[in-house]
């Protein structure tokens, strides 16, 4: 069997710091894809794209999965073939060498610690409201950044420390628990479709369009957020205890699993109640206003409340768990500092979660969530499209490693980057200037600290 990791262009990924335990089976890494993926984007971005496409929003998802879909042939490719644990920095690393994989990995840690920090403001809103239908809850001043005239987010700060907690124990016990998180917002949302079934009324689907294909598009840069996750299993490459059979499973499958899923919902959604009442709703929590105030089903929207509650927390920790094995993966290779890679007596790397997770509690108490929503999408799709360059690569360059080979090679690829670039062009130009500052300083830190630093064996060949 040929595996690139005894390629003489052998990354230095596993080192003397300590290996990553290979624990993780195939459901384990399946319930990793579907807690990443399912959290705060349908139970918060639906109610957005609603109001963009009406009904339509049905073909919206499609698109985004297709978008998210073809990119995840690339990697369950890659995964299989290529071994470590920093997903699309590991790939573009090997294929395309230091200063991509440099950037691709820069653009991952972008997705994830402002994801982290987004979905934790997120939870902290939907803790609130279901403690709320108690009676209780967090004071204002605690749950709110200064420029929503609070002092600190409190219960961000909580929720990033109970992911941090958890992962230093391990990815084994991380797993389980993620996986009955996984079981339980799933039940939720099947929960969600049972009790709107009955209100369903095909002529609520009609205008089906009515903001045309702009509208359509618009939603479709939003859902596509819903999507982000599957390549945080990625990262999970050298703690999979059969990563060339599992990976592929795992990747693909909470892709699929999801989007039918998230068909479901959002079918559930727009055709049980008329599409103009959807302006009326509270749209950041559109799934329980649809159940409470819609339907008059109050103790439901509790339930929902909960489901979000813990997706969301689901999401944190999977996130989290994906950017400390990035960090870990970097640092291996000397690009940043080496004592990040350092791991546990648990073969944790809890160094690269401490810190990684302290910053992000940090943010998250004192950012807005519109704030830090702005540049998540912009800089996965980045990263994307270097995946997808790698896997048309790859077979060139190395044609006989072992593992899954993506169907319709190299068409797919190609498509991948068009419909990736498609979702590019609808940014704002506010985000394009945050990405482009976080670019510039991605490219310092790399000019001035990694590329003098780099444990690559022969520079001049892997960056050629």
């Amino acid at each position: 069997m040929t595996d690139l990791a005894d390629t003489s262009r052998r990354l230095p990924l596993e080192t003397t710091s300590g290996p990553l335990s290979a624990s993780l089976s195939r459901w384990q890494l399946l319930a990793l894809g579907v807690g990443a993926i399912v959290g705060a984007g349908i139970f918060v971005v639906l109610g957005e794209a609603i109001n963009d496409a009406g009904p339509a929003v049905l073909v919206s998802f499609v698109f985004a999965a297709v978008a998210a879909g073809l990119t995840a042939f690339a990697y369950a490719e890659l995964a299989s073939k290529i071994r470590g644990s920093g997903g699309a920095f590991t790939y573009t690393y090997t294929v395309m060498g230091e200063r991509y994989a440099w950037a691709a990995g820069w653009m991952i840690i972008l997705e994830c610690a402002v994801a982290v920090a987004a979905v934790s403001v997120g939870w902290s809103g939907y803790l609130n409201a279901f403690l709320g239908g108690f009676g209780i809850g967090f004071p204002a001043e605690l749950s709110a950044s200064p420029s929503e005239g609070g002092l600190l987010n409190l219960p961000a700060v909580i929720v990033v420390g109970l992911a941090m907690l958890l992962l230093i124990r391990g990815a084994s016990e991380s797993a389980r628990i993620n996986a009955a998180m996984v079981a339980l917002k799933i039940g939720i949302l099947i929960f969600f479709c049972v009790v709107t079934f009955t209100q369903i009324d095909v002529q609520n689907l009609t205008p089906f369009a009515p903001f045309g294909v702009a509208g359509i598009a618009a939603a479709a840069s939003q859902v596509f957020f819903s999507y982000l996750g599957f390549d945080a299993v990625s990262t999970a490459g050298a703690e999979a205890k059969n990563r060339q059979r599992d990976l592929p499973f795992a990747i693909l499958g909470s892709l699929v699993a999801v989007t039918a899923l998230y068909l479901a919902v959002s079918f559930a959604a727009v055709a049980s109640v008329p599409f103009e009442t959807f302006s009326q709703m509270d749209v950041e929590a559109i799934l329980s206003s649809i159940v409470d105030n819609a339907l008059g089903m109050s103790k439901a929207g509790l339930i929902i409340d909960l489901g979000a509650v813990v997706a969301i927390f689901s999401v944190v920790l999977v996130m989290l768990f994906a950017l400390s094995r990035i960090l870990y993966a970097i640092s291996n290779t000397g690009l940043l500092p080496r004592y990040l890679a350092g791991v546990n007596r648990r073969q944790a790397p809890q160094r690269a979660t401490l810190i990684a997770g302290s910053v992000i509690a940090v943010t998250a108490a004192f950012v807005p969530m519109a704030t830090l929503a702005q540049t998540v999408s912009i800089g996965t799709i980045g990263a994307f499209i270097l995946v997808n360059v790698s896997v048309l690569l790859v077979r060139r360059r190395f044609p006989h490693l072992d593992g899954f080979s993506l169907p319709g090679w190299p068409w797919i690829p190609i498509v991948a980057i068009v419909f990736l670039l498609a979702i590019l062009s609808g940014m704002a130009l506010k985000t394009w200037v945050v990405f482009g500052l976080w670019l510039l300083i991605g490219a310092a830190i790399y000019v001035f600290y990694g590329r003098s630093r780099s444990h690559l064996r022969d520079r001049a060949d892997v960056d050629k």
